[in-house]
Formats: C-alpha cells, sequence, structure tokens
C-alpha cells in the first residue's frame, strides 16, 4: 500500500511540474495550462488554438523567410520610415501592410495554394482604407496624433492607434463581392467631387487603379479577361494583422483538427472569422488532401509545433 501510494504521489509530482513548466512556457494561468496537458492530441511544442499567437506561422518557403528577416534587422532610421509609411492613411498603410505580409503558399501536399497574394493587393487595400475612411470618417485617428506616434519607430504603436479601422476594413470584406465592389464605387464617385486638393488628388489616383483591376485586357474565347481584385490576399494580411493585437493565429498556420469528421487531422489556416471586437470567433481550416475547407471553433485546433511539420521558422 505504502509503495503504491508513493507511485502515485510520484506521479502526482511529475504532473504538477510539467504543468507549472507549461504555464512558464506559454505565459498562461496554472489551471489553463493543466487543462491543455489533459486534453488529447496536445503534444509537446503544441498548444490549443485558443490561446498564444502566431503572426509569421513557420513554413518552408525561404524567401518569405529572407523578406522578414531582413525587416527585422532594420535600423531605426529605417523603423521610423517604415512607421511613417503605416501612419499613411490610406495609401502608405496600405503599401507597408503588403511589405509587412509578404506572399508564400501552402506546404506541399497540404492541396492549400497562394496565401497573402494578388496584383494590387497595395491600391486594394488603400481603396478600402478609403471606403471606411468616407463611410465613418470619426474612427480615423488625426493626422497630428499618427505623425506623433510614427516618431517612436514603432510600427506597432501605430497599429494601436489604427486598431478601430483595421478591424472595419477586416469586416468590410466579409460582405459578398459585389457589396464590396459597390462601396468602392460609392466612394468613389463621392470622393472625386471632395474640396481638398490632396485627398481629390489621391482619390483620382485610386479611381484610375481600381478602374485597371476591373477593365479587361484581353479575351479568352468568348470571356473577357481581367486582373481582378485580390479579395483572399487582402483578407489574409488583414487577418494576420489583426492577430497582433487580439491574439490568435495568421493564415498559413498548421493545426490538427480535433472533432469529426477530420478528427486527428492536420490543416492549414486559411481565413479567420472576426467580430466587432476580440479575438478570432472560429477559423477557416484546409484539412490536408480535403477538397473544400471548414470552419472550427478555436477550442477544436491545436497549432502544430515547428518541429513536428520539419520546419525550423519560429513562431512569432
Amino acid at each position: 500500500m505504502t509503495e503504491s501510494r508513493s507511485r502515485r504521489s510520484g506521479k502526482d509530482r511529475a504532473r504538477k511540474r510539467a504543468i507549472r513548466a507549461k504555464a512558464a512556457e506559454h505565459d498562461v494561468p496554472y489551471s489553463v495550462a493543466a487543462r491543455w496537458l489533459a486534453t488529447p492530441g496536445i503534444e509537446p511544442g503544441c498548444i490549443p488554438a485558443s490561446h498564444g499567437r502566431t503572426v509569421y506561422p513557420p513554413s518552408s518557403d525561404s524567401h518569405r523567410r529572407w523578406l522578414i528577416e531582413c525587416r527585422e534587422r532594420r535600423s531605426f532610421s529605417e523603423r521610423v520610415r517604415d512607421a511613417r509609411l503605416a501612419a499613411d492613411i490610406p495609401t502608405g498603410r496600405a503599401r507597408h501592410l503588403v511589405d509587412r505580409f509578404p506572399p508564400t503558399r501552402g506546404e506541399p501536399g497540404t492541396g492549400v495554394g497562394l496565401l497573402y497574394h494578388g496584383a494590387a493587393r497595395a491600391e486594394m487595400l488603400a481603396l478600402l482604407y478609403a471606403v471606411v475612411a468616407h463611410e465613418s470618417p470619426g474612427i480615423v485617428p488625426t493626422v497630428g496624433d499618427l505623425a506623433w506616434i510614427a516618431e517612436l519607430g514603432e510600427e506597432t504603436a501605430v497599429d494601436t492607434a489604427c486598431t478601430e479601422i483595421d478591424r472595419m476594413v477586416r469586416l468590410l470584406l466579409d460582405d459578398d463581392h459585389a457589396t464590396v465592389m459597390g462601396r468602392i464605387e460609392d466612394m468613389l464617385s463621392a470622393e472625386e467631387r471632395h474640396h481638398n486638393w490632396r485627398i481629390h488628388g489621391e482619390i483620382v489616383r485610386l479611381a484610375a487603379a481600381y478602374d485597371t483591376v476591373i477593365r479587361p485586357y484581353g479575351r479568352m474565347g468568348s470571356e473577357p479577361v481581367r486582373v481582378g481584385l485580390p479579395l483572399d490576399g487582402v483578407r489574409h494580411i488583414l487577418d494576420a494583422l489583426l492577430v497582433i493585437a487580439d491574439d490568435g493565429h495568421a493564415p498559413g498556420t498548421r493545426v490538427r483538427i480535433m472533432p469529426a469528421p477530420y478528427n486527428g487531422w492536420n490543416g492549414t489556416i486559411v481565413g479567420i472569422v472576426w467580430g466587432p471586437t476580440g479575438p478570432p470567433l472560429r477559423y477557416n481550416v484546409h484539412p490536408d488532401a480535403a477538397s473544400e475547407p471548414i470552419f472550427v471553433a478555436p477550442r477544436d485546433l491545436v497549432v502544430v509545433s515547428s518541429t513536428e511539420v520539419g520546419l525550423g521558422w519560429p513562431q512569432v
């Protein structure tokens, strides 16, 4: 009896040490770490998707990795220049975000294609920011406030000031394609008559970019061929931006699905469902080799460690 109790006590101490280590590693309460370790399918290095943050997912895309590492090595003057660009709504912020989240694609064998991609992403983002600024001017930070913040050289400080407009731009993309185009065209029609010459000039340039995207440049048989709106790529960029402030896992993150019928399957996050505030409500996940993505609650996903999928790119 004594030996049996001693064995149980030893196992209990080992379990508590593991919980404390998990809590310290991920900076979560002891009770949360205990639930993690009690959840089937969570191996060492993995975390539930309802916690933590992945901005730049592990990837075999060496070019994207190189671009991101170069940004991390920027000098202070370069960081200030980037922060100033991020504070210039709509066109500067759009260009900044495209540079900050370069294109990539899903891992081989997953069935996931291009991510953060598409021609004219900067122009599309600028148009969306202009739509939100036109429809809800009260949420746009003042030029003076943004200029002061930008001098700190911290792009995340600019993100904090732009939290509300960033979220509204992302939610705008939840509308259907025709509605998004209608809102863009309404904004362009109204703002082209703006009395401020600077705003008028900027809108004229955006209108020209929009016209280039939607105007056919050739034909394939009887069908016109257009550049098209890069809505998916822009959506990925904004999803990755929002997880910085509100936690979550950006498109491209590898996860394991817990509920049936894909219980135990690995998959890739390809989109996020957001509410007016707070962290992700659901993830759009493409199970490996499946034909279509599915929506899954964060509590039903486990973020797969980079070592398990054989990728040496750290999660941020």
